[in-house]
């Protein structure tokens, strides 16, 4: 067995591959600042914000009756897309948008909540250029290993469909099945930008292309994880990621009770969010107890990557789990709501890296070398 030095062309890709899922977890971060402050309506129009590619600063430079044109305008577009969702057999969805009260709501012009939006819209736009570049670097892999890609391409084309749900989500005045949906999406970039540097790292072209062999010595090797373990780290992945879709419709519950309150009396929020929120709780301690059991089995594999992987999920999810006690207990502090999202979205992209490190170690068992200087390595 060998240890690798990665080349120069692995290392321009997984820089910028890596440096791109970096940027969609801040703006999932950023995102969740948008919708903790009540910014998701700073800017009623997409992609421009109140028909200017540079916000504005005081309410004296939209004409009087912007609310009426912008509310005209998100109408007619709804209405566009419901029928056409309604042509294609979603009914239910279609519906949903036609009814969809708050669509007919314009909320008053706020130059905080503008910018704080704009700057979302252009990180957005900041990701898309960095994974045209994934795209870019991952071409001379288009003879070596085709697969990374075509991961890359379709993390691009499906980052366009993200900024169109963006869009959509502006213009149905985020309704909750496209908030949802636009997290979802977000979600599967991540794994694939994940997947995408990964295989670049230890996919099948390594001997050829993406190292430089160096002799060493076998001393031992580990065995093969089993079938069960992979099924089960599948099984906290997919978890994990329902945890995250029922956190967006608490988020969107949260807003439904401040509205109603009139944004006031915080610390009774809570007691008003019903069942979903008991699920999302019940649902946390699933996630905990089952990485537990995840986490001890990989442990024995006495891998150090695997144990990094343990290390780092575990330490995650104590943080997750703090953070949601403290939005449960304090009156759900505005701060804390976005670091929540982002710790479990990071979660996700851990569990990930853990699934493929799994995969990976089931067709090609570790081995423990000593190259000629007798520093062992693990290859």
């Amino acid at each position: 067995m060998e240890n690798f030095r990665i080349s120069p062309a692995v290392r321009r890709f997984r820089f910028v591959g890596i440096l791109t899922v970096l940027a969609v977890y801040l703006l999932i971060l950023v995102g969740g600042v948008v919708r903790s402050t009540g910014s998701g309506m700073g800017c009623p129009d997409w992609p421009k914000c109140f028909g200017r590619w540079v916000p504005p600063t005081e309410a004296s430079q939209l004409p009087a009756d912007y609310k009426e044109v912008y509310t005209a305008q998100r109408v007619a577009k709804n209405q566009k897309l419901a029928r056409t969702l309604q042509r294609m057999g979603f009914a239910q969805v279609a519906g949903s948008i036609f009814a969809h009260p708050s669509q007919y709501i314009e909320t008053d012009f706020n130059p905080v909540k503008t910018w704080i939006e704009y700057v979302n819209r252009l990180l957005g736009a900041l990701i898309g250029v960095f994974v045209f570049l994934t795209v870019v670097f991952a071409l001379p892999y288009w003879r070596r290993d085709r697969p990374i890609f075509w991961l890359a391409l379709a993390s691009f084309l499906l980052t366009g469909v993200q900024g169109y749900l963006g869009s959509l989500v502006v213009s149905t005045n985020l309704l909750p099945v496209m908030v949802t949906i636009h997290m979802a999406l977000a979600l599967l970039i991540v794994a694939l930008l994940l997947y995408a540097v990964d295989r670049a790292r230890w996919g099948r072209a390594q001997g050829e292309f993406v190292a430089e062999l160096i002799p060493s010595k076998v001393m031992a090797t580990t065995h093969k994880p089993a079938l069960g373990l992979y099924l089960w780290l599948w099984a906290a992945l997919l978890l994990t990621f329902w945890q995250i879709l029922l956190g967006t419709e608490v988020r969107e519950q949260v807003d439904v009770v401040s509205a109603a309150a009139g944004y006031v009396g915080r610390e009774t929020w809570v007691a008003q969010l019903g069942s979903i929120f008991s699920v999302h709780r019940t649902v946390s301690a699933l996630v905990l107890l089952l990485n537990c059991y995840v986490g001890y089995e990989l442990w024995q594999l006495a891998r150090a990557t695997m144990r990094q992987l343990v290390v780092a999920t575990l330490g995650i999810i104590g943080l997750e789990i703090l953070a949601g006690i403290i939005l449960a207990s304090f009156a759900l502090p505005a701060a804390v709501q976005p670091i929540h999202l982002a710790l479990a979205t990071i979660l996700f992209g851990v569990q990930f890296l853990a699934v493929l490190a799994v995969a990976r170690a089931r067709k090609t068992p570790e081995t423990i070398a000593f190259t000629d200087a007798a520093r062992p390595v693990v290859a």
